[in-house]
């Protein structure tokens, strides 16, 4: 059995299976790290308790063993560890073998991995999984070679470790060779500057970078100026302390301009690029010409909005704006994305972040909280009930054991601990001091300067300080980038907020190979969130976030997630209570999303960045647009009033229908149609080009017609309002269509949507050509979105059936694989045979020589082109599921006639993740 680190499993699940399961167990590795480790520390406590012995021999090859490594190690009392010293015998050690033993059988694992983190989750890895009867030859050798092996090595005593730790500290283990010395950049920075590339053959002059913290966003405007070379630059930031980093990353790139400050306390004019506080520009910018900058950079653009930006920028007239931000949300309903013309260079989410190593990876530990503490009679929303309940010494002592047991990356801890309350923290802070844990409370309620000052002394190493309590320094202005510990110490209520908090130790920082984040879950009824937080709208359905959590996450890149296994079934048993559609959950969720935002109430691209884990359109499809979401659960009498209009509602209700974008043609035309009226065909094409960069006149055309209602049945005609009227080659916008945008107040709302819908496109589906019909691989579409996007020239309800659609040399074939398929004992072939060979059965009336049954099963000779969607169930939680775009297909063999059966391969074989939420068995 060949083992490889993927999407569905890796070597990590292998070996705690073999491991937990075994009697005994041997392993002979050349190198050992603590990370690796780390991740194997509940299963050698599971072991010690049930007095399971083993033994672990590693070398001194390379220096690459890590002392710290040894040292927990040693700590086990099942555990005999020793190691090789290949620097004292001149002799290379490199196995990386495992063997375990059974009642009556020994497996092995022996193959590239060694024990780190990487080795066990995202390197690219060759392992080889091999069973043997205890009489077997080969077994009997490979004991034999571990037992000389064995014999040569030293026992990882205090003395041993010691010495070792001396020896290593003079001679580093052997750096990685680096051929390129210059900064380059990164997957992000590529993507964004090709988009900012795109926007400038397009004449547009300005665009937002929406990036997570340490992703590198500094250098990606300093390698987009690089690009421009403009004359005159002016960097704009919101804090002072943040000004000379910014200047010194340009500067490593720059190499042929001069750079100054411009500051309260400098004002170094003489030069090309000028670096400037807001505080200090917003004083003296009329001592500047307008003209002044050719390009102006702001960094921490979600405060664009403030009086102070607003003034500056008014000002100004640089030939392009660029936008940086990790949180685009704001508390005070201003839209950040219209002060950038809408343009997304980029909208890197922690995850995408994550999957291309652009922060440090993390290991997760959930963690099943004291079995005193108990949720289900509080309500965590209150504070002070919470802060109470969570304030108990015993469970002072449990942090703190798990703290020093799970350990840390570094010499030095430096600990992040989120709390329930200013109270809460200042009694963790006082429990840990008692015990001999140097910590201090901070707040947003203490200065700027004391938070700086206590900063400092938790990222020096040589201060006692390790750990600092907090309620809210999650929000933007703190960066401490050497933070190797995560303590999450209070109920997860909300996804996006447990995600700040965690990004905030993700930054990259000399010595620092990962994040340890220890969360406490209790009984509470939303341990599920921490599920939902790390998969969002990636999983599928249910069914897919439990695979995922049984998998331990394996499909998610850089990321080691540990659940112990009473937070792994309390949270697979919430996930199968919770009915994720419901307006119980959806109002829990949009309740979040306004609490986030300082209790205003969200628009919809305030739910942007965060999409993922809240999705707006969930609302929409609760209650038909999201005002009427919006207006039942705030139940105000102003939004009442709203929902009153008639002709609104069915605009509005048209709109919001739209969403998520599939095509963008008719949101973009909509959105010029309110302020100019009229387009042409002409017109609409230059529009479109923001969008794609080649704009299919066809398609044009059809969706002049489809907002003319056109391929409208009559209960669409009547459900919602016609907004344009099509004639001799010109839409404009229709009488009614009109005078509900004269309205400023629906104005806002319509425009709201459609920019939300044209923001979700751009980010997610950018300018790329994906020919017609229009289908990116792996988005979501039911079959109203099909008929859209082939230009479907009928009424569009027409184009609804079941497994079997077509237009013109396009047919386009639908499989629903039914939950109950999956009920134990249930004897049932799956659709897919493998990750690219599926079963499809046709229409009953299909033989296999006449019409379309015969271009199905010929496809290839009768120029068809076979497009497959798939579902694995019709309805979750009593909601229609979308269909995922799989490709085209071709047919490999046919059988029957009226229905036929065909076997069909997919073009472009299935991912491994894709391939198991389809197939595997829950």
């Amino acid at each position: 059995m060949l083992i490889t680190n993927n999407k569905t499993t890796n070597f990590y699940n292998h070996l705690i299976s073999l491991l937990e399961n075994s009697r005994s167990f041997y392993f002979n590795v050349a190198f050992i790290n603590f990370s690796g480790v780390q991740l194997l520390l509940d299963s050698f406590a599971k072991l010690q308790n049930k007095n399971i012995k083993g033994k672990i021999l590693t070398s001194t090859y390379l220096n690459f063993t890590d002392p710290k490594a040894l040292e927990v190690l040693q700590k086990f009392n099942n555990i005999e560890l020793k190691v090789y010293d290949s620097n004292e015998l001149s002799r290379g050690f490199h196995p990386k073998g495992y063997i375990f033993e059974f009642e009556d059988h020994y497996k092995s694992i022996i193959g590239s991995s060694n024990i780190t983190a990487s080795a066990f989750k995202t390197n690219i890895e060759w392992n080889i999984q091999n069973s043997f009867k205890k009489s077997d030859t080969f077994i009997k050798n490979l004991f034999k070679e571990f037992d000389d092996l064995w014999e040569d090595a030293f026992f990882a005593d205090n003395k041993f470790i010691i010495d070792y730790t001396l020896y290593r500290n003079k001679n580093k283990p052997l750096q990685q060779f680096s051929y390129k010395k210059a900064v380059t950049a990164n997957m992000m920075q590529k993507e964004a500057l090709k988009r900012l590339g795109y926007f400038k053959t397009i004449n547009e002059k300005k665009a937002l970078a929406v990036a997570a913290t340490g992703s590198g966003k500094t250098y990606l405007s300093a390698l987009e100026v690089l690009n421009k070379k403009p004359k005159s630059l002016l960097f704009l930031v919101h804090r002072e302390n943040i000004l000379s980093k910014a200047k010194e990353s340009f500067e490593t790139i720059i190499k042929d301009k001069t750079f100054g400050f411009y500051t309260g306390n400098k004002k170094e004019l003489n030069c090309e690029y000028l670096f400037a506080t807001i505080q200090t520009m917003a004083e003296n910018y009329t001592e500047f010409s307008k003209e002044q900058f050719e390009y102006i950079i702001i960094d921490e653009a979600h405060h664009i909005a403030s009086p102070s930006y607003k003034k500056v920028i008014g000002y100004f007239k640089p030939l392009f704006l660029l936008g940086l931000t990790a949180t685009p949300n704001r508390s005070d309903n201003e839209n950040i994305y219209k002060f950038f013309d809408d343009n997304i260079a980029c909208d890197i989410s922690i995850n995408d972040a994550l999957h291309n190593g652009l922060v440090v990876p993390f290991h997760y530990f959930g963690i099943s909280d004291i079995q005193q503490l108990d949720y289900e009679n509080t309500d965590i929303n209150n504070i002070r009930e919470l802060t109470k309940l969570l304030a108990v010494n015993r469970r002072v002592e449990y942090i703190v054991e798990k703290l020093k047991f799970y350990s840390h990356c570094g010499e030095k801890r430096k600990v992040l601990g989120f709390c329930a309350s200013k109270e809460h923290a200042s009694y963790m802070s006082s429990e840990f001091n008692k015990r001999g844990l140097t910590s201090i409370a901070l707040s947003s309620a203490d200065s700027i300067s004391r938070r700086e000052e206590y900063i400092k002394k938790l990222e020096d190493d040589k201060n006692t300080l390790e750990v600092i309590f907090t309620v809210d320094i999650f929000n933007e202005g703190i960066d401490i980038p050497s933070v190797n510990t995560v303590l999450m110490l209070r109920p997860t209520n909300s996804p996006i907020v447990f995600i700040q908090q965690l990004g905030r130790g993700l930054r990259k920082y000399k010595n620092k190979e990962f994040l340890t984040i220890l969360d406490f879950i209790g009984n509470h009824n939303k341990a599920y969130l921490v599920a939902l937080a790390f998969l969002g709208e990636k999983r599928l359905d249910k069914e897919s976030i439990k695979i995922s959590l049984l998998n331990n996450f394996a499909n998610l890149s850089n990321i080691h997630i540990c659940m112990d296994e009473i937070s792994k079934s309390r949270i697979l048993e919430q996930i199968d209570k919770e009915n994720f559609n419901s307006f119980k959950h959806l109002k829990e969720q949009y309740l979040e999303q306004k609490g986030y935002l300082g209790n205003k109430i969200p628009k919809l691209t305030d739910y942007l960045h965060y999409e993922q884990l809240i999705n707006p359109v969930n609302f929409i499809d609760e209650s038909k647009s999201y005002i009427e979401f919006v207006q039942r659960v705030e139940k105000s009498d102003s939004l009442k009033s709203l929902c009153e209009d008639d002709m609104f509602l069915k605009a509005v209700r048209f709109i919001d229908n739209l969403l998520p974008v599939r095509r963008v043609y008719e949101s973009a035309i909509l959105r010029y149609l309110i302020d100019y009226e009229h387009i042409d065909i002409s017109k609409a094409e230059s529009v479109l080009k923001k969008y794609l960069k080649r704009v299919n006149s066809k398609s044009v055309v059809h969706s002049f017609e489809y907002l003319n209602q056109n391929y409208f049945d009559k209960a669409q005609c009547a459900r919602y309002l016609k907004t344009a009227v099509y004639s001799e080659g010109k839409l404009s916008l229709s009488s009614e269509f009109k005078k509900v945008v004269q309205n400023i107040e629906y104005k806002k709302i319509i425009e709201n949507s459609l920019e939300y819908g044209l923001l979700l496109y751009e980010r997610d589906f950018g300018n790329i050509d994906y020919g017609m019909p229009f289908f990116k691989l792996y988005e979501k579409y039911n079959m109203l979105n099909v008929a859209l996007c082939c230009n479907f020239n009928k009424i569009h309800s027409s184009f609804r059936g079941s497994g079997f659609l077509k237009y013109g040399d396009d047919f386009f074939l639908f499989i629903t694989i039914e939950k109950d398929k999956f009920s134990s004992g249930a004897k049932y072939i799956n659709d897919f045979i493998s990750n690219e060979r599926f079963n499809f059965v046709s229409k009953p009336f299909h033989v296999q020589d006449k019409g379309d049954g015969q271009k199905l099963c010929n496809n290839k000779k009768f120029g068809v082109n076979l497009h497959i969607f798939a579902r694995k169930s019709a309805r979750v939680d009593k909601k229609t599921q979308k269909f995922l775009y799989l490709g085209k297909a071709d047919s490999l063999d046919y059988t029957g006639n009226k229905p036929v059966k065909l076997e069909l391969k997919l073009q472009i074989p299935l991912c491994d993740e894709i391939y198991e939420e389809f197939t595997k068995i829950v």
